[in-house]
This record gives structure tokens, sequence and C-alpha cells, in this order.
């Protein structure tokens, strides 16, 4: 048969778009045409699959070869397709039978001596794969990750002659060895943190209810070490949510292993850190920071120091939960559901209060994090200097599983009533699950009006309120819920006090 037919995927943001190989071979002088909207890499193919080829001991034909990679509007990068064109050849020049690949899709770059390297993205792949109804052939390294996949039909392979015999069905492809264990980790806890007990507070209604939090004080306070446990204390990802986090982080090349499959993940970009790096971008995009805390957390420390235009490219993820990436050639959407976390000191000098920097410095300081940004963090608290005595304390701390069971079961009631964390309440169903007596609400218009509040930070504290509410697990929102929810917009009032 001299044309084939053989299936890949190729690799578009967090999608595994099919691909189709087709490999025809004409009479004509020796050729290799490589068509359908390949980049560099791609068109490279052909010097690296006739090596590997020849190296392997099979027959390059000495034919005009086409292969074209359909859809041809859609770009092609990388190495991937390269396994899928060398058995593409071989089935086109009657060294396989033509139907032996019709139920798997294969992907892998092939090395010159024909060991098969991996690729990007298993996790889409994979998933696509399963979807599709057919077994994905890997190398060795993807298919160990792509095994995490529940329902996914994976083979793994190290070399082409290991494929060859396996679509023979002369010998079984070798088997998929465990990842390997990852090295061990001192699991931050909550019993750590001498006294604070405001702030683990805050910390315990950001984590049950998705919200962002901001802390600021004095350097040595512990903001940083909270903000570190408030991983410790989130419910586990769902199957889910496991599987959308694993296919961002196998696009970005750095896979998950299986201990944290089910931990949220936790990022804390320095301070240096650009516009590009934190959203995505490139020109092929690739998820940037917020997608890959996706579901998890977005550190930020001394929060100040990021440039003021890096901080505000986050309002719009922050708000919508994902992220559109354009470029002139390509356009991709990344999924952005992260709960920041923030820390920063309140002067220049370390304090605000501590004499050695004026109202106007510590303002002109401040005001390098915009109102628009500001208002998007509903949980805004002081993280004060410990009193003497604290550190040496035997006081035993409430350690973080003891604070989890708290959040689960808040967060749990939230779930069984309106299917998501009260962070992502919007529109009607803010007033539907969020509702106030008439004299509590009367009673917070007018503080919004005193505090000089918009309406966005409205809608915040009333998420806030629910969740304080929940962890009481009281059906309805009071008024000492509301209280505890308008203290915390400790840095706002700051602000408005230095103004005066």
């Amino acid at each position: 048969m001299s044309l084939a037919i053989i299936y890949s995927r190729a690799r578009y943001a967090l999608a595994a778009p099919l691909v189709t190989v087709e490999v025809h071979l004409s009479n004509g002088l020796p050729a290799f045409q490589l068509v359908g909207l390949p980049e560099t890499s791609v068109k490279e193919a052909k010097d690296r699959v006739r090596s590997a080829l020849i190296n392997s001991g099979f027959n390059f034909p000495d034919k005009r070869i086409t292969v074209n990679l359909a859809p041809a509007d859609l770009p092609k990068e990388g190495g991937r397709f390269d396994l899928a064109i060398a058995l593409g050849i071989i089935v086109a020049s009657a060294q396989l039978p033509e139907n032996c690949t019709a139920n798997y899709e294969f992907c892998g770059e092939l090395a010159l001596s024909g060991e098969i390297r991996p690729v990007l993205g298993e996790i889409p792949l994979a998933i696509a794969c399963r979807d599709a109804g057919r077994a994905a052939v890997l190398p060795m390294a993807n298919a160990q990750q792509a095994c995490l996949i529940p329902d996914a039909q994976i083979h793994g392979a190290e070399h082409l002659l290991q494929v060859h015999s396996f679509l023979l069905a002369q010998q079984p492809l070798p088997a998929i060895p465990p990842l390997p264990p990852p090295p061990l980790k001192t699991q931050a806890d909550m019993a750590d943190v001498k006294g604070q007990s405001q702030a683990k507070r805050v910390l315990e209604i950001a984590a049950a209810g998705e919200h962002n939090l901001l802390m600021f004080g004095p350097a040595g306070t512990g903001k940083s070490m909270l903000a570190q446990r408030l991983a410790s204390i989130l419910p586990p990802l769902t199957e889910q949510e496991a599987l959308a986090t694993a296919a961002l982080y196998s696009i970005a090349g750095q896979p998950r292993d299986q201990q944290s499959w089910l931990q949220r993940p936790y990022r804390a970009p320095h301070h240096t850190a650009s516009a590009v790096a934190l959203v995505g971008g490139g020109s092929v995009p690739r998820p940037g920071e917020i997608s890959l805390a996706h579901h998890g957390v977005l550190f930020l420390d001394e929060l100040t120091e990021f440039p003021r235009k890096v901080l505000d490219v986050l309002r719009e993820p922050l708000e919508t939960a994902h992220i559109h990436v354009s470029r002139a050639a390509r356009q991709a959407e990344f999924p952005a559901q992260f709960q920041l976390v923030s820390a920063l000191n309140p002067s220049p000098t370390g304090h605000h209060e501590d004499g050695r920097s004026s109202h106007e410095q510590v303002l002109r300081y401040l005001n390098r994090l915009s109102g628009p940004f500001l208002e998007r963090i509903e949980l805004q608290i002081e993280v004060p200097l410990l009193p003497a005595g604290t550190l040496s304390s035997q006081h035993a701390e409430e350690s973080s599983e003891q604070v989890r069971q708290r959040v689960i079961a808040a967060r749990n009631i939230q779930l069984t009533r309106q299917g998501k964390a009260n962070a992502r309440l919007q529109g009607c169903e803010l007033m539907q699950h969020c509702r106030l007596s008439d004299v509590d609400s009367q009673f917070l218009e007018e503080t919004l009006q005193r505090l000089k509040l918009s309406a966005r930070s409205f809608h915040k504290l009333l998420k806030v309120a629910r969740t304080i509410a929940d962890l009481q697990q009281s059906p309805q929102i009071s008024r000492p819920h509301l209280l505890e929810a308008i203290s915390y917009r400790a840095l706002e009032r700051l602000i408005q006090y230095l103004k005066q």
C-alpha cells in the first residue's frame, strides 16, 4: 500500500486536537515533502525520521514521499509527530500491515538512533485519546505521567523497534514503571506559628471561602510563614480539578507526581517576575504563574516591590478566573481560578508608626497598589509584632489538620448549597445565597458610604460574611458576621487615615 494514515495529536493551549498524518509514496525523483502548516521544528522531522529508520534497520523507500499533517490550518510545532511520520512511512512501504495502527495514536520525538524522546502535553493528549476511544503510544517518560489518567489506555515505548514489534504482535511493549517517589518534604503546619490568632482566623476564612487575602505588618511577624501554610488547610482537589491542574503542568513541562496529585498547587514567584511570567504568553502561548496556581494558591511576597503594571494585569483573571493570551499568530485561553495571598510591609521602613517615615512617604509607598486591585482582595489584615513571651510559650497551637476539618465542613456546606465556593458567587447567585435583613442591608450600605467603598466591595463583604456564617454553620448572615467581615478591610482604612 502506498498510502498510510496514522493518528497523532497537536498541542494547542490545554487542548490536544487530532492530527491525521497521511503518508503517500509515489514514483519520481526521491524527495521528502512535508505539508500541513509545519513550523521549523516539524520540517526538520524528515531528517530525524530518515536517520532513525535507517539506523533501526528499516528500508527507507527510494521514492517521492509526501507527508500531510491534517488539518492544514492548525499550526504544528515540536518533534511530537516524528513517531507517527516514521510509522506512516513504514506502513506505506509495506513493512507493516496497513490496519495495525487504526486503534492507536502515536506521539514522540525520534532520536537519530531510533530512540523515542518525551514531548510536552501528555496529560491533555491522554485525556483526548481516552475520549476518542483509542490507545496512546507515548515515550516512556510521558507514559508514566499519562497513566495517572483514569480509564486511559496508555502504552510506553523507548525505541521505534519496540513499537514495530508490538504492532506486529511479536512482543508486548515494556511495562510502564511507576513514577519514582518524590523527595521527602517537611510538611508546613499551622502548629508552627506562635500567636497571631487573628491572622490564623482570617487564614481559615480565606481557605473556607476561597477568598483572596492580603497581610501587612512589620518584618518578621510571620506573614510569609502563614501564607506558606494556607495550602495545608485547603480541601484536597477533586479528581476533575486534579486533571485540570495536571494538564496545565504537563504543557508547561512541570509534571506532577502521585503524592502531589490531589494537593492544591502553591506558587510563589519572585517580585522581579514580569507580566508575561505571571499571566502567560510567548510566541507559542504557555501558561503563566496564575494558571499554574489554578485551583491553588498564588503567593506574592513583598507585594509593593512588584511593578504596578504587573499587578494590574491580575485584575481581570481575579474576576473571570481565566486568561486569554492573544498573539499575532496564536491565541490561547488558560484557566486561572487561583486564590491570591499577598504580604507587604506597611511603609518603606517596615512600620507606618515608627516615626521614620512621614504620612506622605507611607502613602506614596502604598499607592504602588492601585485602588481597583485592592478592591479585589476581600480580606486585608494587619499582622502585628508578637507580644513578649509568645515565642517562648509552651502553649500548643492548633494543627493544620484540625483547622482543615473545619474548612472542609464549611466548604461542603457551600458545595451542597450552590455548587461552588462563596468567592465564586456572581449576580443572582449572590442575592439568593447572601440575603440580609432590611436592617442589616441598610447598615451595610451606610458603612460602605462611610468607608467610601465601591459596589464591588459590597459584594466582597457579602461573600466573606457568608463564609463566616458557614464556618459557624449558620443558615443566615447576621450582624456579627457582617461586622467581622467589615473589620477585615484594614489596609483600605489605613490609606484613608493617611489621606486625612
